[in-house]
């Protein structure tokens, strides 16, 4: 017998904001939210469990949807908490579902069933991944070169170990959108500490969203980590928006520059001697 997860009345896996923005830029916030359905019961936690880095990106959501009005660039968000199903872990990975979630056991997540574990990546995860995949679709279908970026929050203390990064920008074998973007923010954003790759990498498992989506349709694509003590509120929020809206419209428009470059030499079968006088 089927399991069903959601029940009506529910929220949707997946919430799209903005689907008809103009941008080429596709936001993605997988660890929107921290809603839980009704049938897992609160997963055996007290309520302020589900205030806690733990259950989702804290501040992550303001940003995003700032970052989405800013940008005039569609958002999929994922309202339900990661420690429901984590949407940036693949259905197989002990993360996905966890048992312990730093060093705070999970009740709710003990000896899943497969039928257990089968709802809960029929009715959110493949539906989440169906969304952001139909705004690359439409973003491609009006002859544009998409940019996936995953908005995301990390702990300042993480199992007693104090982070001092304020940003990082996680790539995994496509380095192109990263490498602008650190480029940039060194520049422009000197006083900040931005670091590849930290405090996750690759090896964490952590750029499964960008793998899914990105890889295959060998689009650039970039996981932004804010430090979430500096997105708390509203204005740390509003304030982090504008800086990633600054370095990602620029870019964005690097990366159209340089598409249109290929577009053009493939064209002109490589003379592109007016192009370099242009400059």
């Amino acid at each position: 017998m089927r399991l069903t997860l959601l029940a009506d009345g529910e929220h949707d896996p997946a919430e799209t904001v903005n689907p008809l923005g103009e941008s080429d830029v596709c936001l993605v916030c997988e660890h929107a939210g921290r809603q839980v359905p009704r049938a897992l019961g609160g997963l055996g936690l007290e309520e302020p469990e589900f205030a806690r880095h733990i259950a989702f990106d804290i501040g992550a959501e303001g940003v995003a949807r700032r970052l989405s009005a800013l940008l005039d660039a569609p958002l999929v968000l994922q309202p339900y908490s990661r420690l429901v199903y984590d949407c940036n872990r693949p259905p197989d990975a002990p993360s996905a579902m966890p048992e312990v979630s730093e060093m705070t056991e999970i009740p709710g997540n003990r000896n899943l069933t497969p039928a257990e574990r089968k709802a809960r990546v029929d009715e959110i995860y493949l539906p989440f991944h169906a969304a952001v995949g139909d705004v690359l679709d439409e973003i491609e279908a009006r002859k544009a070169i998409p940019l996936l970026v995953t908005i995301h929050s990390f702990t300042p203390v993480y199992k007693g170990e104090r982070r001092m990064l304020d940003l990082g920008i996680l790539h995994d074998a496509d380095a192109r959108l990263a490498d602008d973007l650190i480029a940039l923010a060194k520049r422009h954003e000197a006083h900040l500490d931005v670091r590849r790759n930290e405090p996750y990498g690759p090896a964490d498992g952590v750029t499964h969203t960008l793998l899914v989506h990105a890889a295959p349709r060998g689009i650039p694509n970039v996981m932004i980590e804010i430090r979430n003590d500096l997105i708390a509120d509203e204005a740390g929020q509003q304030e982090w928006a504008e800086r990633l809206a600054r370095l990602l419209a620029a870019v964005s428009a690097r990366a159209g520059a340089r598409r249109w470059a290929e577009l053009r030499n493939q064209e002109t079968g490589g003379r592109h001697d007016g192009l370099q006088r242009q400059g």
